[in-house]
């Protein structure tokens, strides 16, 4: 099944915030999608990425319903996605969404069913492990560099949102919180390169009860009640026998830890921030030294974000650029419908763990997605 407006994959966006740049510029670098409309719940902000890229501005109800759009991309706040996708699904729109899938993993069965029911596909960030440091990290798992997969570890730390973001309630409610907000990237990677999860064990704790914004903007030096952990350490059981230490908390100042390692019967692997497309992955044979895979030269690894000045690898509209060959192909796409329900699923029982402080089984129906491999991640591009 392609697309109904003809060779290209006409996209119409739903979420006009900051996110939204980097795939409405990134969507340029591929040859097979095309921009076509933009929506938003402010006007003129959908007025202004419409002028910025040449597109059309218009209602969530009117694109929706226009017979150019051929998938809806959902990059709203998550509280929206679940309303949003379902929309669109049920317009006969393709969808691909911004993580999480969903904020419960009923939602997300719901997705993936109208989905499935209507013939039509569905992806989800993130994408990331599409990129160069990802791809070759399976390479290597996929050739047996470090053998069979006993443990690891995958740590995402900080302090937190309110610093930054002028506005970083939201982040400390329920459906947000480290786990929510940043576990889709490492959860999957680790899903991508070690298949399914099958049991979990959490603690899960508050470092605060309540947090001070410090934040340029109207709620500086206000404080509010935080409402969802902060701090999770739990442990991932994997259907293949691996076990994996993932601890999420916005509660360190300052850490060493990598962001994932990998420990096998012949070796460890070292991973970059799977938060980008890019960064050096590093091998460790039997002991030796680490020999390093730094991914600047490679694809979807090159430094393009931001765009004044880059410092990362940041290719969003990937994932959708393979959604739109897999329709092509009639194949599944690699980000999809079913790997975020799966995460998701993940997400949900670390935290009904930590509250509970038992082990919580994992639905896992899903495998690990297909490699990407070089020359049909080259044929993707403009």
């Amino acid at each position: 099944m392609r697309g109904q407006s003809g060779a290209k994959l006409g996209i119409g966006v739903v979420g006009c915030g900051n996110i939204s740049m980097t795939y409405l510029r990134n969507a340029a670098l591929f040859g097979e999608v095309e921009l076509r409309a933009c929506a938003d719940i402010s006007p003129d902000m959908a007025a202004l990425r419409a002028s910025e890229y040449g597109i059309r501005a218009v209602s969530v109800d009117a694109l929706l319903a226009d017979p150019e759009i051929d998938l809806v991309l959902n990059l709203t706040i998550p509280a929206a996605h679940f309303d949003i996708s379902f929309s669109a699904l049920s317009a006969g729109k393709h969808v691909f969404t911004e993580k999480p899938l969903a904020t419960s993993a009923r939602d997300g069965r719901r997705l993936v069913t109208e989905a499935t029911e209507r013939g039509l596909l569905l992806g989800s960030a993130p994408d990331t492990f599409l990129g160069a440091a990802g791809r070759r990290a399976r390479r290597l798992m996929d050739d047996g560099a470090i053998g069979r997969a006993v443990t690891g570890t995958a740590f995402m730390m900080g302090r937190g949102m309110e610093h930054w973001h002028p506005n970083p309630q939201f982040y400390y409610q329920p459906g947000g919180g480290p786990v929510f907000d940043m576990g889709p990237y490492y959860l999957t990677m680790l899903v991508n390169l070690l298949g399914p999860v099958a049991r979990v064990m959490a603690m899960a704790t508050r470092g605060q009860e309540e947090r001070l914004i410090t934040a340029e903007g109207p709620y500086r030096n206000t404080s509010f009640k935080v409402g969802t952990p902060t701090n999770v350490l739990s442990l991932l059981e994997f259907r293949s026998g691996a076990t994996v230490t993932f601890g999420a908390s916005w509660d360190v100042f300052r850490h060493s830890n990598h962001p994932i390692e990998l420990h096998g019967t012949e070796g460890s692997l070292r991973l970059p921030d799977p938060d980008t497309f890019g960064g050096t992955v590093s091998l460790s044979e039997r002991g030796a030294d680490w020999a390093d895979f730094p991914s600047d030269s490679e694809l979807y690894g090159a430094r393009n974000w931001p765009f004044a000045a880059p410092d990362r690898a940041n290719y969003r509209m990937l994932g959708v650029a393979d959604l739109s060959r897999a329709l092509i192909s009639g194949r599944r796409p690699r980000a999809s419908g079913d790997l975020a329900l799966h995460v998701l699923e993940i997400m949900e029982a670390i935290l009904a763990s930590g509250e509970s402080r038992e082990s919580v089984a994992v639905n896992a129906t899903v495998g690990q997605p297909p490699l990407l491999q070089e020359d049909e991640a080259a044929s993707l591009l403009a």
